[in-house]
């Protein structure tokens, strides 16, 4: 699943079951330095044997020690060891005690003797066999752990929607793995419904070969009892009709005003009502409507009587829908991430005008050491975790642009001017330095690389706009309240950004720049204003 090795599988294109199991057994701290050689004698690289009888042993290989299993097999052919024996040898190099090492190279001469090797050639072998059973893999392991790899692989291929819609309601409690789960079946080109009241069980559930719907039961807040009970109402008495009738059929003792409102938020009820806002509102009184028609049934059935025991329902608390930021924070705090959408997809036109690199195409700079260059990068904000090393303070923040996401590093010191931006959900520009770090590497050993991101600068929206915007344009359709123009651009005076004026008419335009006393701070909430009058097509930052 890591990136390292992916890439590995990219470069290797293994067209046999063996590669698989080498590959498994080479991608670890040791052997990793052995991937680029093994790699190119499988595509055709010439090489040698280290001796012709081996040739048995390590074709599979391509002439490179790998597991275990190989450094015995040639202390039998070559040293004359029995299988036993060349188990007690095999435990003996990789415990490197000196006085076993001794005993065991004179078996191995004396047998490679018998074989006709010279004793130079059999310390050469022997050497050769020390060095790789240090860190060889058992075969076996690595056959097992291949064979899973292979059959994952196979449903991931053949039957994508069952193997992913499995392996989502495997993890519904981890939301982390549930969102990378989810960027996988969406990267490969699945489509996944969202959580519905009316058609989701407490699973993910698998439509047609190409389409999930989400399980209920991956919304926070909810739980198996619950939504067991939500199904169990619905096969009962068919699909709800609103939230009023949701709320009188369930059992409301596992069905709380948490669980109603964790799936509102998700827009489990957007098929009966998409105003979540509205229904948000509402469902105190729908779950006070529920409970008194309940306790005017138990009268009835106590006392008896003629007539309906359900009385008129109230109507619905009236609320404006969400904006969109709103909605997508609103769905986030049900789900643990953006499923109807990105809150920076709003932005990246704009932010793509003097951003270039996007987050799933950032790559290391090459031959530059400490004194890499600097790159702009932007996204929203996932999360921000605080570490202490032995010697600073980091905060590692998780930002995502809808396409990909990185972890990026920001020093205690240099973060302390910033911790008022860096919240969850902003959007945010930075200017970012990117290393290849190898960490490990000990004793001869391969050391993992990874990238580094670091943040030198980090801008909000506000400030990356004033910093590379060269103005900002409003083209005026009819709209030329001169009034209503300087009541929105008051408040954000005496800023840095240059504001232009676009008037047409049937007949003619002609564009105005305000003067220097009319330059703006370029707000979010001016832009927000500027976009509901205008309407946002006629409200463009103009970037150099």
């Amino acid at each position: 699943e890591s990136r390292g090795m992916r890439d590995m599988l990219k470069q290797a294109r293994p067209d046999r079951f063996e590669d698989i199991i080498a590959l498994v057994a080479l991608y670890r701290p040791g052997p990793m330095d052995l991937i680029p050689d093994f790699i190119a004698r499988k595509h055709g690289k010439r090489f040698d044997y280290p001796e012709p009888r081996v040739e048995s042993i390590l074709a599979e290989t391509y002439g490179i020690m790998v597991y275990q299993e190989q450094v015995m097999q040639m202390a039998q052919i070559i040293g004359g060891y029995s299988l036993g024996g060349a188990d007690l040898l095999r435990r003996a190099m990789g415990k490197k005690k000196p006085e076993e090492m001794a005993e065991h190279r004179g078996l191995f001469r004396a047998g490679a003797a018998k074989n006709g090797l010279k004793e130079s050639k059999a310390d050469e072998l022997f050497d050769l066999m020390e060095k790789f059973a240090g860190y060889g893999f058992n075969k076996s392991h690595a056959a097992a752990y291949a064979l899973v790899a292979y059959h994952t692989a196979y449903f991931k291929a053949h039957h994508p929607a069952a193997f992913m819609a499995a392996n989502l309601s495997a993890t519904m409690d981890d939301t982390d793995k549930v969102k990378q789960l989810y960027e996988d079946a969406v990267a490969n080109k699945l489509k996944v419904l969202p959580p519905d009241i009316n058609s989701g069980e407490y699973r993910f559930v698998p439509i047609d070969v190409e389409t999930i719907r989400y399980g209920l039961g991956a919304v926070k807040g909810t739980g198996e009892s619950a939504i067991n009970s939500i199904v169990e109402a619905r096969g009962k008495d068919g699909p709800f009709r609103d939230l009023f009738d949701f709320c009188e059929r369930v059992d409301k003792r596992l069905v709380n005003r948490r669980v109603v409102e964790a799936l509102i938020r998700a827009g489990a009820f957007d098929s009966i009502d998409d105003n979540r806002a509205r229904l948000l509102a509402s469902v105190g009184i729908a779950l006070g409507a529920a409970e008194q028609n309940e306790r005017n049934a138990q009268q009835v059935s106590l006392f008896g009587g003629a007539g309906e025991s359900a009385q008129a329902r109230p109507a619905l608390i009236e609320a404006a829908p969400w904006d969109r930021r709103v909605f997508l924070r609103e769905e986030k705090t049900a789900l643990g991430f953006y499923l109807s959408g990105h809150p920076y997809s709003a932005y990246r036109d704009e932010i793509g005008q003097f951003v270039r690199s996007s987050l799933d195409r950032l790559q290391a700079s090459q031959g530059y050491g400490n004194q890499a260059p600097v790159q702009l990068i932007a996204g929203v904000v996932e999360s921000v975790r605080f570490m202490k090393t032995m010697t600073s303070r980091m905060v590692i923040i998780a930002l995502s642009d809808g396409r990909a996401s990185q972890e990026i590093v920001v020093y205690g010191e240099n973060f302390d001017q910033y911790r008022k931006i860096v919240v969850d959900d902003a959007v945010l520009v930075m200017e970012v330095k990117v290393r290849n770090i190898t960490r490990g590497g000990q004793d001869g050993e391969a050391g993992e690389t990874f990238m580094r991101i670091t943040a030198e600068k980090i801008y909000d929206l506000e400030a990356a706009r004033n910093k590379f915007a060269r103005g900002v344009r409003l083209t005026c359709n009819g709209q030329s309240s001169a009034s209503k123009l300087k009541e929105l651009l008051q408040p954000y005076r005496n800023g840095s950004c240059p504001v232009t004026l676009v008037y047409h008419n049937k007949s003619a335009s002609c564009e105005i720049q305000l003067g220097e006393a009319w330059r703006v701070n370029l707000n979010d909430n001016l832009m927000q204003s500027l976009g509901a009058w205008l309407s946002e097509d006629n409200v463009k930052v103009l970037y150099s």
